[in-house]
């Protein structure tokens, strides 16, 4: 049987270590600020964005809540941005996904100062991860690293299969398990004889969004197995994108759904957000 991955245990032993940084730096004159802006009344959105601003009054980082009506206009929008990135208290910006469809979702994550892009989607914050030099890493595949860290495994030459190809998650995660000396395979819809591949995978991580998708058949015994996947199964319930019932027993370690990743990709946004301010605050110090 697997031992399973307790990302909220994980994510707790975190947020303790940075909320003493945070304390370190209030005492050092650097109080860490968040813009979280949000445009229309996505139902999903708004319990992403509250769960983003308690996390950062847990931690002492202060936050700043933008709410927009859904027919805000991009001209509208991009004025906000130019804003938040000069203001000296704000050190990191995030303009939840999705945004209304009048609004280009390119153009608002080009608008965003690299320098204060925690959610690390601008072209040159990409551009670093690829290289290798980078200051954020991408939320939810920084937080799979640091559950995957937690067990003790060591990724050096092990068989590494990402399912997903997404900008979000599936490609920032290829690289980032290539820069931890891991061979990487990057599966997606056209792979061609898929359980075959994904059976090679010491590791496997899976972000694709079908429920149930990844199978006992399609596992290698005591491979760490990463679900990204937030879905519904036929009953309702949550899930994730990997069946749990039947991979347990053949995985090495699993993250469960809900209480696996979920939990890591906020505690990394604060992150993100502390390492923004320490940047931005040593530069204007």
């Amino acid at each position: 049987m697997a031992v399973i991955i307790d990302g909220k245990a994980v994510s707790a032993r975190l947020r303790r270590e940075m909320t003493a940084e945070v304390a370190a730096l209030k005492e050092a004159g650097l109080v860490p600020g968040l813009a979280v802006v949000l445009v229309g009344e996505d139902p999903a959105s708004q319990v992403y964005v509250r769960n983003k601003m308690r996390a950062c009054e847990e931690l002492g980082i202060r936050s700043r809540d933008y709410r927009l009506p859904g027919d805000t206009t991009e001209e509208a929008l991009l004025d906000l941005i130019g804003e938040l990135n000069r203001r000296e208290d704000v050190h990191g910006i995030l303009v939840q996904l999705p945004l209304p469809k009048q609004i280009r979702e390119e153009a608002v994550i080009a608008a965003i100062a690299p320098e204060k892009d925690v959610d690390a989607f601008h072209a040159r914050n990409v551009g670093k991860i690829v290289q290798g030099s980078y200051d954020f890493l991408p939320c939810t595949p920084a937080g799979v690293l640091e559950l995957i860290r937690s067990t003790g495994v060591s990724v050096t030459g092990k068989e590494c299969v990402v399912i997903g190809r997404s900008n979000i998650v599936g490609k920032p995660m290829a690289m980032l398990m290539l820069h931890e000396n891991a061979t990487v395979t990057i599966c997606h819809s056209r792979t061609q004889n898929l359980p075959q591949v994904t059976r090679r995978a010491d590791i496997l991580i899976v972000a694709i969004g079908k429920a149930k998708f990844v199978t006992a058949d399609m596992v290698k015994p005591g491979a760490v197995v990463i679900d990204v996947g937030m879905d519904r199964d036929e009953n309702g319930k949550l899930c994730g994108d990997v069946d749990f019932a039947s991979v347990e027993p053949v995985a090495g370690y699993l993250t469960p759904v809900p209480g696996g990743v979920g939990p890591m990709t906020i505690t990394m946004l604060m992150r993100n957000t502390i390492t923004a301010a320490k940047l931005l605050g040593g530069r204007r110090g």
